[in-house]
């Protein structure tokens, strides 16, 4: 009996170890690897790309290129990511305008949804709805009123047309029915430089940009666009909070592969930026620059670039956008 009992524990003990020898083994890459970013080195996307490729590289076992593909607001770089060999070598990433180059762009050159491969989403960046300091208005409340009681329409700068800047002006807009007049620049300084000037009355701003100049009091912010408070500005409420329930815009981050990339080589790449950018030092690196982590499955990423899609197109069409 005992020696059955016996027998009986260590077969029990040897299941583990059969069940480990019936996992498939890690995807491992063969050669070095591309990681494009659709846009000029030094903004938010290449800093992140750049913080993320050498973690990435000792992980994986091969080295990890950044490869800067810039023009046509991230058509030019999406594309090349688009085209790729879908082996697993070459990944890059996209932010949200990746979802209105689709409604904006004349002939596009591919699915934004049915053509690539999501992988992970890596941050979100909020924007900030901010005055110039010299501006009496403290709070969205009394920007909505002196909105509709002003003799002119309320300008509102952005870093262009089409960008997370834009559409959340014109989601406050629509929301708010306040008279209100786009002003785009070409890119978010320009924009910026204006306003502390008073050249335009409010902006949207992206808090990577923005937030250096909220802390040396040049300009003054009254709401953010994400759907929770952020972390760099916990006692600024969010435009949900005040006068519009509900309403949520962020610029978001993520990589992408090619369509048709082997399962294996994307939840190894899941789990290992999940694994990176969740390490404390590696968020409060990624917090200093304005991005909070978010993280999470491939499933959860590809859902946001279709609920974006269609969330977007209908502001784009409520609002007759057009890149003209």
């Amino acid at each position: 009996m005992r020696r059955r009992a016996l027998l009986a524990g260590l077969s029990g003990a040897a299941l583990p170890v059969g069940d480990a020898l019936s996992q498939p083994a890690p995807w491992v890459p063969s050669r070095p690897m591309r990681l494009v970013v659709p846009w000029p080195p030094a903004g938010t996307t290449d800093i992140v790309a750049r913080m993320l490729a050498p973690q990435l590289a000792e992980a994986l076992g091969q080295p990890v290129v950044v490869e800067n593909r810039a023009g046509a607001a991230g058509l030019i770089g999406t594309e090349a990511i688009v085209r790729a060999e879908p082996d697993g070598h070459a990944f890059g990433f996209i932010i949200s305008t990746h979802v209105a180059n689709a409604h904006l762009v004349r002939q596009h050159p591919f699915h934004p949804v049915r053509d690539v491969t999501p992988l992970v989403w890596v941050v979100n960046v909020s924007n900030i709805l901010v005055v110039p300091s010299a501006s009496p208005i403290r709070t969205v409340r009394e920007f909505a009123e002196h909105g509709r009681r002003s003799a002119r329409p309320t300008t509102f700068a952005s870093s262009g047309t089409g960008t997370s800047t834009h559409f959340s002006g014109e989601m406050f807009r629509l929301g708010t029915g306040i008279p209100m007049q786009h002003v785009p620049y070409r890119g978010g300084g320009p924009a910026l430089t204006d306003l502390i000037a008073g050249n335009v009355d409010a902006m949207f701003g992206n808090a990577t940009s923005t937030l250096p100049h909220v802390r040396a009091g040049r300009l003054r912010p009254l709401a953010v666009t994400a759907g929770r408070r952020t972390a760099h500005l916990p006692e600024v409420p969010t435009v949900a909070e005040t006068v519009l329930p509900g309403f949520e815009i962020a610029e978001w981050y993520g990589l992408i592969g090619p369509r048709g990339m082997p399962e294996a080589a994307v939840r190894r790449l899941n789990a290992e930026v999940n694994r990176i950018v969740t390490q404390p030092a590696m968020r409060a690196r990624l917090l200093e620059q304005g991005a909070e982590v978010v993280g999470g499955t491939p499933e959860e990423f590809g859902a946001l670039i279709a609920r974006d899609l269609e969330k977007i197109g209908e502001v784009i069409r409520a609002a007759g956008i057009t890149m003209d």
